[in-house]
């Protein structure tokens, strides 16, 4: 494996699969199992998983509520996406911790770095639950931190799409997908890889990032392996 230790960064659309909201348990199933196998193979593996397919904080506030509060809730929503994900993997045998930004101690452990670094150690699963704890904040900004907390040496973003374009390919057919980029064109040119103090963090952390599609069979061990799928962020910029 290229590489050793983690970061997995799943949006909370990816567990609805088609629905048009809540949780998709088949693809939550199929998730797990790719993750399994990447765990087979001793690879160490932390998630920071989102809630917008239950509660999107920025949306609720834009129709009136309170933004702190709705990013409360949100962040609530992602810890009933990180338990789900956590069931799927101990029925496939896979030791699992939920560790969540807000003390929730009945449900899930309060999130500790040097404890989470051990349950890594040990070869189990550690989901991080609750954003980072703070409002204004988004899960991408969570992931970056906890990857810097943790040591990652990779953060893998999947998505819906196959890597960053140039434009959207929805509306342009002649987009061009990236096969790699640095951070400051990613922030210069504003393309929403992540929010702009994911990519600063990831920045000065020296944190790479590759973009690509969850819906492809596979994808998340071919990352850990090495092979060259979706964009790469932190080298230079190269177009395919």
């Amino acid at each position: 494996m290229t590489y050793r230790r983690v970061l997995l960064k799943l949006s909370g659309e990816a567990l609805m699969g088609d629905l048009g909201y809540g949780i998709d348990p088949q693809v939550v199933a199929d998730i797990a199992r790719e993750i399994s196998e990447v765990v087979k193979t001793g690879v160490q593996i932390a998630i920071v998983v989102g809630g917008g397919n239950i509660f999107r904080g920025v949306k609720a506030s834009a129709a009136g509520m309170d933004r702190a509060t709705a990013d409360y809730v949100g962040m609530i929503a992602t810890v009933m996406n990180a338990m789900t994900l956590q069931d799927a993997l101990e029925q496939m045998d896979i030791p699992t911790r939920v560790q969540t930004a807000i003390a929730m101690q009945e449900i899930a452990e309060p999130y500790i770095r040097r404890r989470a670094i051990r349950h890594l150690e040990k070869g189990r699963v550690v989901i991080f639950g609750a954003g980072s704890g703070n409002p204004f904040f988004t899960t991408d900004t969570t992931a970056a931190l906890r990857a810097a907390e943790i040591d990652a040496e990779v953060i893998f973003k999947a998505t819906k799409v196959d890597g960053v374009y140039d434009a959207d390919p929805k509306v342009n057919p002649e987009a061009r997908r990236y096969k790699s980029l640095t951070y400051g064109h990613v922030l210069s040119h504003d393309l929403r890889v992540m929010d702009g103090t994911a990519i600063a963090l990831c920045k000065e952390n020296d944190i790479p990032i590759i973009v690509f599609d969850l819906s492809v069979r596979g994808n998340i061990i071919r990352s850990v392996k090495g092979e060259q799928i979706g964009t790469l962020v932190g080298g230079s910029c190269e177009i395919n």
